[in-house]
């Protein structure tokens, strides 16, 4: 057991794999790599820095002496100058060339750049089989009826597979999102105290070709082609905003995807799978909460709201540089990502473990049916000749006097309708009420799901 606290991100709910993104050994491993790209691209560019000074450099990326760095940042109350400095004592030969005209976002902004690409590296393939997943849910289901609601009220029928497309297609635009968050990621290079390059200037007697190739080389070693042009000391914050919209946009997604299911197992119709073991209450032993989609909508709301902190960063920034968007980025670019990494890992469980209950369906649509076929029976009793007030007022009491399961039958002895038994049949059967439901599934499927499995657009 733990003496202090630690985040239910951590312990309870991310993947190790992103986890691993937002450890100190990455994140500072990172930094690390980008001193050896900023040394390297420099010796290319002419610099006085030599081969052994790189190899001394490269060999120490992952050998961090933690508490090394803690005691210097006990002195400096610096966190960059105290791994600077322990990287130093590591490469006595690289020491005088590490951070060589940087600054301190050099390694912060542009680690959390990486930090955010390789998590949606993470992401999309997981979104990816959750749509999978539930497409092939949908394709299964897409011809059976089952009662549709408005308000939450009874409805005209639908399909369950055409009520998964409902999900589906919110998370088939989010993964668009998400791709197009990552892909607009622009690196921020090499840029100096307050962008405008100045050391850098320095170091290259005012060679602006080989300013700009140094940020293009050190974006290169760092596996992105985007570079920004305009920058203060950091990237503007709007970026964070354009990177971490996509998680939010999901999340309201899976709140509502969870919330469907929360209705439709109240309703016994459609349920998240239960353990055999599984525990719903420490009181009622009979209950079967679904508690996996309760847990998607508590977390969804924690990254719906998470965005907006963003724009506050964003909108607050003075000039050139302050740093009272430091501490706050630390919580919430790696909050943000652990919790719509849980969201997905959640999600992936609910999906594959989906059960349809048929015989409460065909119950409640058994019970529905006929009051939903009154407007069919009205519309074709006027067509027989009927006066559509007078047979919209005669269906109106025949529901409040006769009980459904009854009510077909009543209209068929009723001469205003002019419907025989026979004819009435028909309104039995809930295929006759999901329109081109099962149409829209299998369209939808071939248009706009299965594009995203292409070798072309994965």
């Amino acid at each position: 057991m733990n003496e202090f606290y630690v985040s239910p991100l951590s312990d309870r709910y991310a993947s190790e794999e992103m986890r691993r993104i937002f450890s100190p050994q990455f994140k500072y491993s990172t930094w690390r790599r980008l001193w050896v790209a900023l040394a390297e691209s420099e010796k290319k560019l002419g610099l006085p820095i030599t081969d052994e000074q790189i190899e001394e450099l490269q060999r120490h990326v992952e050998n961090i002496d933690f508490n090394a760095v803690q005691r210097y940042e006990s002195e400096l109350h610096h966190d960059v100058m105290a791994h600077i400095k322990a990287y130093a004592d590591l490469c006595p030969k690289a020491a005088p060339i590490i951070h060589l005209g940087s600054t301190s976002c050099y390694v912060t902004d542009n680690t959390d750049l990486i930090q955010m690409r390789q998590a949606y590296q993470i992401l999309i393939p997981k979104l990816l089989k959750v749509i999978e997943l539930l497409a092939d849910f949908a394709q299964q289901y897409a011809k059976l009826p089952c009662l549709g609601f408005t308000h939450f009220q009874p409805a005209q029928l639908t399909t369950v597979g055409k009520r998964a497309c409902l999900w589906l297609q919110d998370f088939v635009w989010d993964i668009h999102e998400m791709k197009r968050g990552v892909n607009q990621l622009m690196f921020l290079g090499a840029k100096g105290a307050t962008g405008t390059q100045a050391s850098f200037y320095s170091l290259f007697e005012g060679n602006l070709e080989k300013l700009h190739e140094l940020d293009r080389l050190i974006a290169q070693k760092m596996g992105f082609e985007s570079l920004v042009t305009i920058s203060g000391q950091t990237y503007s914050r709007k970026q964070d905003i354009q990177a971490l919209s996509p998680l939010s946009s999901f999340a309201a997604s899976v709140h509502k995807f969870g919330n469907d299911i929360r209705l439709l197992s109240h309703l016994k119709e459609v349920q998240e799978g239960f353990g055999e073991k599984q525990v719903g209450s420490s009181a009622m032993p009979y209950k079967k909460n679904p508690m996996l989609s309760e847990r998607l909508c508590s977390l969804a709301r924690f990254v719906i709201t998470g965005v907006q902190n963003t724009h506050h960063t964003a909108a607050t920034q003075w000039l050139e540089r302050t740093l009272d968007d430091s501490a706050n980025r630390r919580l919430i670019l790696p909050e943000m990502f652990l919790a719509t990494d849980a969201l997905i890992n959640i999600l992936l469980l609910v999906v594959e473990s989906l059960k349809v209950n048929h015989e409460m369906i065909a119950k409640r649509l058994e019970e529905e049916l006929p009051y939903i076929a009154t407007e069919n029976i009205l519309m074709e009793a006027v067509k027989k000749g009927g006066n559509r007030q007078d047979i919209h007022e005669r269906l109106r009491c025949h529901v409040i006097e006769e009980k459904a399961g009854n009510l077909l039958a009543r209209l068929a002895s009723d001469p205003a309708f002019g419907l025989a038994e026979v004819e009435l049949a028909s309104y039995r059967d809930p295929k006759n009420f999901i329109g081109a439901a099962a149409y829209q599934v299998t369209r939808f499927l071939k248009e706009e799901v299965e594009p995203l499995f292409s070798p072309l657009t994965a």
